[in-house]
């Protein structure tokens, strides 16, 4: 009996080889279901909801955070996998494959009678040796053209090649123009807005914004050239007080008057709005559109339509900071000091109805830092497949601008790390050895998946590549177009650098722990503390 039996009788207790047996069987379980998904050429997984909702992807980081997972250390290795593609946005599916490939191999070790400590031991070394052979095969001459290729090897992994090539120069150019000299890149800068219809590779890079909703007034202009917009922060609408109070009238004149210096005060603040739009437009003609964060009453919006102005209220706040960086201008807090230089300017402003759902369409700015990305698609599932990829592909864009340098893709980072390990574990004294040559067949779990997922003979495409490698000593992964070795640089295949780090720090870290687990104890007490 446990010795933690002794203390809880009801405690569920796995001991030693029982609890390596459940971690290994969970990782490599979530490693078999994942598998088919890596690359170009892998598969789509559906999923569907309780209400019957159905997605189609095959991006790891959506499946692993909408399937259902109960077994304990297959959520941990999702939860690890889903953090990485959180802060860096991809490498979740490599995470998966990697640390299901490490147990295997442990499995294997384990039988043979090599203690766990051993094991991990060895990892860690090759842990260590391969992040510093990371840093000696980097390619680092970032322009244009790599960009493409980095945004290329991201979105075609996640979708159809038609839509995917729509839809690479768009992500490209949404990351350089919100790229701001001398700091961090803002990826929030980038609206994401989707329409239900057409078809996915009509999906289109707006140089400047599209707002969700249009004008409140059915006499507004519905489009305007050269136009001059005013990014408001003012209520202009009639608001109760924010303490409670009570008026007491002597008569019904004494009413009439308060609810007339009432409605005074919202006149005023449109008037003067009014009074600034003639002078600022009656030199040159332009047209005037009043964005607001907060509302606008029936009476301002009569009041701006009889003028000519466009009058949109309850704009999102985010938004806000977007109109700003796309149209120039600055956030007006007070309509009493409004002077031509808070004013934002575009060449075309132009409300698009779409059954009953309007949008509008902000064009044509000058020297803009934010942009949108409109997806059209013909179904929801579609839509939401593109917003993933997308998300995805803008992140990668960003990291390789950030990290000034990439990785060549296609299983090469894997196929010569494997080489560099297998002749590092000659180095190595001691049973440690076994634990370095165990990491290096587990990193070419990636490259086995790319040829498995193409449907070509796993070992005869490995022994291809890998012979190719240590014949030239140059970068060369797996063809998916047809079976043997590619070379990624000349063929513009890349992955991100940071992702490559994060997933040589992640998953053999978390693979070593679960090695070190001998006993699993469901015993413990519920969240918060209280007694089961």
């Amino acid at each position: 009996m446990s010795s933690v039996q002794f203390v809880n009788s009801k405690a569920e207790v796995l001991r030693k080889y029982q609890a390596l047996a459940m971690n290994i069987n969970a990782a490599a379980g979530l490693m078999e279901v994942m598998k088919s998904n890596l690359g170009p050429k892998g598969t789509l997984k559906m999923l569907v909801g309780g209400a019957g909702q159905i997605k189609l992807t095959k991006d790891g980081a959506v499946l692993l955070s909408e399937m259902q997972i109960q077994h304990p250390t297959a959520a941990m290795i999702a939860r690890s996998a889903t953090a990485q593609d959180d802060i860096i946005g991809d490498g979740t599916t490599s995470n998966v494959l990697l640390i299901g490939a490490l147990m295997k191999q442990a499995e294997r070790l384990l039988a043979e009678g090599i203690h766990p400590r051993v094991i991990t031991e060895g990892f860690e070394l090759a842990r260590k040796e391969a992040l510093s052979f990371l840093d000696t095969f980097k390619y680092q001459q970032i322009d244009k053209a790599v960009l493409i290729n980095v945004a290329r090897t991201s979105l075609n992994s996640k979708l159809t090649p038609d839509v995917a090539n729509q839809i690479i120069e768009i992500v490209v150019d949404a990351v350089q123009i919100v790229q701001v000299p001398e700091k961090p890149i803002d990826l929030f800068m980038v609206e994401i807005m989707h329409m239900q219809h057409k078809m996915g590779a009509e999906t289109e890079l707006i140089r400047g914004l599209v707002l969700d909703h249009g004008a409140r007034h059915p006499d507004m202009p519905k489009f305007v050239k050269k136009c001059y917009i005013l990014n408001l922060n003012v209520s202009l609408e009639y608001e109760k007080t924010e303490v409670h109070s009570g008026f007491f009238y002597n008569t019904a004149e004494d009413r009439e008057k308060l609810a007339r210096s009432e409605r005074r005060l919202t006149d005023d603040k449109c008037q003067q709005i009014i009074d600034f739009k003639r002078k600022v437009c009656e030199k040159n003609g332009y047209g005037f559109a009043v964005i607001n964060q907060k509302g606008i009453d029936p009476v301002c919006l009569e009041m701006f339509a009889k003028e000519g102005i466009v009058g949109i209220r309850r704009a999102k706040k985010r938004n806000m900071e977007r109109i700003a960086k796309a149209c120039g201008g600055n956030s007006v807090n007070a309509v009493e000091d409004m002077s031509e230089s808070d004013l934002g300017y575009c060449e075309v402003l132009r409300e698009y109805t779409l059954g009953e759902e309007k949008y509008t369409f902000i064009e044509g700015v000058q020297n803009p830092t934010s942009c949108t990305i409109l997806i059209r698609g013909p179904n929801e599932h579609t839509i939401a497949q593109i917003k993933d990829a997308i998300r995805d592909g803008l992140r990668a864009v960003k990291n390789a601008v950030e990290d000034k340098c990439v990785i060549p893709g296609a299983g090469a980072f894997e196929i010569a790390t494997s080489v560099h390990l297998q002749k590092f574990k000659d180095s190595v004294a001691g049973k440690a050895k076994l634990g370095v040559q165990a990491f290096a067949e587990s990193l070419l779990v990636i490259p086995k998946a790319l040829a498995e997922n193409c449907g070509y003979d796993v070992q005869e495409t490995l022994i291809q590549v890998t012979d190719e490698f240590i014949k030239n000593n140059i970068p060369v992964g797996v063809s998916v177009n047809e079976q043997g070795f590619i070379a990624p640089i000349a063929n513009g295949i890349f992955d991100n650098y940071c992702s490559k780090r994060s997933w040589l720090n992640i998953a053999p870290t978390l693979a070593q722990q679960l090695l070190l687990v001998d006993e699993i104890m469901r015993a413990g007490k519920q969240a918060g503390g209280a007694q089961q």
